[in-house]
């Protein structure tokens, strides 16, 4: 059980707590007044960040093809780095994934969420001593949408008719309403550049906290402060040294000798031995992706919906995250949204593993017989391994799984969103409009479980054009249990990001859902000499 006041002396460290918030929740925990006030000053002084430094990460990820254009983002590293030098309009809540103001100091809708207005900071400059104007937020947004830039961030952006300044305001305007533009606009690859990048998107000019030094794509990539910086809360260290570090045996023994300060991609496996170094503390944040066992609803004998109900209480889901995950994750509850989300669908049971209810959905499917299951090594890490404890708990109900493993040459072609029943892992998404759209909408090109209704697209749509909050949460928890008792998803676990760092690393901040902070390691930590 979580010790509450150590997760609140946490808070307060990460600077996600006031101090009339921690002495209200202190108090509430069973502490005296002046307990609570004496411990709020004393975890508030521990936390003041410590200035200078050079911090040095071993991240897995760089590749001899890394580019610094922001569009073309794609590797762990190159994630980072922008983080380090650009800054994008929207920024997201590190405690609850809500948007909040960046280069956009604040925005407003219209009534149908189809147009809106953004407020651009003033007094910002970029690092080659050009101040940033509309006209660099107008031209950046353009590059994103124009498909010969070949975009990341080009699909989340489809659906934007017009993009124009009114003086320094951005007015945006969409084919549809959509409550989530802002968080939207939080994509990594939407840095805004001078000239929107047109000219030089491999510059590496930005306003972030850091300039770039040196590039050497696939092995290293290094910063210097910012001393023009327009914010005053990040890029605590004087310099940053990135080192590609793809070999896990490597990033583990750089860390445990202290030759660099973070690693990223930390296996669950090797944990208990990282957590021998006294020098080392594992950071481990909830994530959104999931591993899955997909069924396709329209494909026999998967279209009869008390086969797919019997197969998802023969789910062991605490063994599958405890064996597989090494406890590094959380159970799912079969719809692909977890407490990472805003607007997160409370109130709704959690499914458990049950034989029982499993045995008398598979007695009314009148199924007889085997069910087929394919799985590969590269479906996601322990997929075998998966498939064979799930064989194992749906034998209790009298459910004979045939686990066939395929090669990982030709998976993702010829078994996913081809076969009907796979495994396979899906990353989620930064809003669950993004995540229902591209999985579970009718007409996605990746409604890979088949789900097919025409009332879930309805409420879909609904609920992207929703501004009341409260109304598009019960939208999305209506669509949550569509999916959950209906489609053919079932998710037993939510894979936590597994990161580390010497001790001497503080203030990192825990971004839920997001790997790395969210890609701001860099500028939210500081050292302790």
């Amino acid at each position: 059980m979580t010790d509450p006041l150590k997760h609140l002396t946490d808070r307060v460290k990460s600077h996600g707590l006031n101090r009339r918030e921690f002495i209200a929740s202190s108090m509430a925990a069973g502490l005296t007044l002046a307990a609570a006030t004496s411990l709020y000053s004393k975890t508030a002084k521990a936390a003041e960040p410590k200035r200078g430094g050079h911090l040095k990460l071993g991240l897995q990820g760089g590749s001899a093809t890394d580019i610094l254009d922001p569009a073309k983002s794609q590797s762990q590293f190159t994630f980072v780095a922008g983080r380090n030098w650009g800054d994008t309009l929207v920024e997201s809540h590190p405690e609850d994934g809500t948007a909040v103001p960046a280069l956009a100091e604040s925005w407003e809708a219209s009534e149908d969420a189809a147009t809106w207005t953004f407020k651009i900071r003033k007094g910002v400059q970029f690092h080659n001593g050009k101040e940033m104007t509309i006209d660099d937020v107008v031209k950046t947004l353009h590059r994103h949408t124009d498909e010969k830039s070949e975009s990341g961030a080009l699909g989340i952006l489809k659906s934007i008719t017009n993009i124009k300044a009114d003086g320094n305001d951005l007015v945006v305007t969409l084919t549809e309403g959509n409550a989530d533009l802002p968080l939207l606009l939080t994509d990594y690859h939407l840095i805004i550049q001078p000239g929107g990048g047109i000219d030089d998107p491999n510059s590496a000019v930005g306003t972030g906290p850091y300039t770039l030094a040196s590039f050497d794509a696939g092995v290293r990539a290094t910063f210097e402060k910012n001393k023009n910086d327009w914010r005053s809360d990040r890029g605590y260290v004087d310099s940053i040294e990135m080192i590609s570090m793809n070999d896990a045996t490597a990033r583990i023994a750089a860390l445990s000798s202290g030759q660099v300060h973070f690693i990223n991609r930390v296996d669950p496996k090797t944990v208990n031995l990282l957590k021998r170094a006294p020098t080392v503390e594992i950071l481990n944040t909830s994530g959104r992706g999931h591993y899955v066992f997909i069924m396709h609803c329209d494909t026999a004998p998967f279209d009869n919906n008390d086969l797919r109900l019997a197969l998802k209480y023969a789910m062991d889901r605490e063994t599958m995250v405890q064996k597989i995950l090494g406890g590094y994750g959380k159970v799912g509850n079969d719809f692909p949204i977890n407490e990472t989300y805003a607007l997160f669908p409370e109130g709704i049971e959690q499914r458990t593993y049950d034989p029982d209810k499993a045995k008398f959905h598979y007695k009314k499917s009148g199924h007889d017989g085997s069910v087929l299951l394919r799985t590969s090594d590269v479906a996601f890490p322990g997929a075998v391994d998966a498939a064979v404890l799930y064989q194992e708990s749906a034998k209790k109900a009298g459910i004979n799984i045939e686990v066939k493993r395929e090669p990982g040459d030709g998976y993702w072609s010829n078994v996913w969103n081809v076969q009907p029943f796979s495994t396979s892992y899906w990353g989620g998404r930064p809003t669950q409009d993004q995540m229902y759209s591209t999985a579970y909408l009718s007409t996605a090109d990746w409604n890979d479980t088949r789900f097919k209704r025409a009332d879930f697209d309805k409420l879909l749509l609904s609920a992207r054009a929703e501004l009341d909050q409260n109304k598009r949460k019960e939208m999305y928890r209506d669509m949550a249990m569509m999916v959950r008792d209906e489609g053919g998803l079932i998710l037993p676990m939510f894979n936590d990001f597994v990161n580390a760092s010497t001790k001497k690393v503080k203030g990192y901040v825990h971004d839920i859902g997001n790997d790395m902070s969210n890609g701001f390691v860099a500028t939210r930590v500081w050292l302790e000499s």
